[in-house]
């Protein structure tokens, strides 16, 4: 079974399979009916646009509420994170040098 598709602007309807076939009835309310569904279309996404701005909107003021922090700050501290980490275990193995070479002196003496 063809379906039949509206072409906006002529005088005739189009069936998907090609052919053309005269219409008889008034063509200006089927010209009126396309141009409300299009106009229909361009305002359900301008709603859609809407919705979707004030959502997000609405969900950053509820994280900015509940103070969590974004994605950009939590990867700088966690580098600076790491790096005192690494330091740490640098000094720490510095310092542990340092006490054998220590205790070498004072074995040294009382030996």
């Amino acid at each position: 079974m063809a379906r039949l598709a509206w072409t906006r602007g002529c005088s005739y309807l189009r069936l998907l399979t090609g052919e053309h076939v005269m219409t008889t009835g008034s063509n200006r309310i089927l010209d009126d009916f396309a141009k409300l569904m299009t106009d229909a279309a361009g305002a359900a996404q301008g709603v859609k646009r809407e919705m979707e701005t004030a959502f997000q909107a609405q969900a950053e003021r509820w994280l900015n509420r509940m103070d969590i922090v974004q994605r950009e700050e939590f990867e700088a501290m966690r580098e600076i994170a790491t790096r005192a980490r690494d330091e740490n275990e640098a000094l720490k193995a510095r310092i542990e040098a340092l006490e054998a070479r220590l205790a070498a002196i004072d074995g040294g003496k009382t030996g």
